[in-house]
């Protein structure tokens, strides 16, 4: 696997990383940018994400072999999208600033386009969510929003469409 620092690994999500997969979720901090609204939902989630483990689209980030942060490529069955992927990517809140996250999406990439031939990565934002900051440094560009696509506390915010080739 590739190591970025002394620390930092990658190897791909199993199906014992859901627990650090509901405690990041579950973070009030974390959940703001994610649809899911309680536990059940956050956990229903997890069952979704973990449950691609199964074939291999997930990658963990390990500091000193501890998890700190998963990514998940959602895999297209039909072949005349299978150039294309939705990914998503969380990481612990304590870990945000260390490169970590930079690291991760471009491990995921790489994976994305040698495993599975991904030719264009795209991903889903809420308007306002920090990592989108991220995003853009890695050359993901916006292509659409949807205006008013969460509602939470009576507040609207939009989901931001972003995609980048690899």
């Amino acid at each position: 696997m590739q190591q970025n620092s002394p620390h930092l690994t990658f190897r791909l999500t199993q199906l014992e990383d859901a627990p650090f997969l509901l405690e990041w979720l579950s973070d009030p901090n974390i959940m703001r940018w994610f649809p899911m609204y309680d536990l059940r939902e956050v956990e229903d989630a997890v069952r979704i994400w973990i449950g691609y483990s199964k074939i291999e689209t997930g990658v963990t980030a390990l500091w000193d072999g501890a998890p700190c942060g998963m990514a998940n490529l959602y895999i297209q069955p039909y072949k005349k999208q299978a150039h294309t992927c939705l990914f998503s990517i969380i990481l612990q809140e304590e870990m945000r600033g260390k490169g970590v996250g930079t690291a991760l999406l471009e491990y995921l990439m790489k994976y994305a386009k040698e495993r599975f031939k991904i030719e264009i990565l795209h991903l889903e934002v809420y308007d306002g969510n920090p990592a989108r900051h991220l995003y853009e440094k890695l050359g993901f560009k916006e292509y659409g929003r949807q205006e008013k696509f969460i509602k939470e506390d009576g507040k609207y915010s939009a989901k931001v469409f972003m995609q980048r080739m690899l």
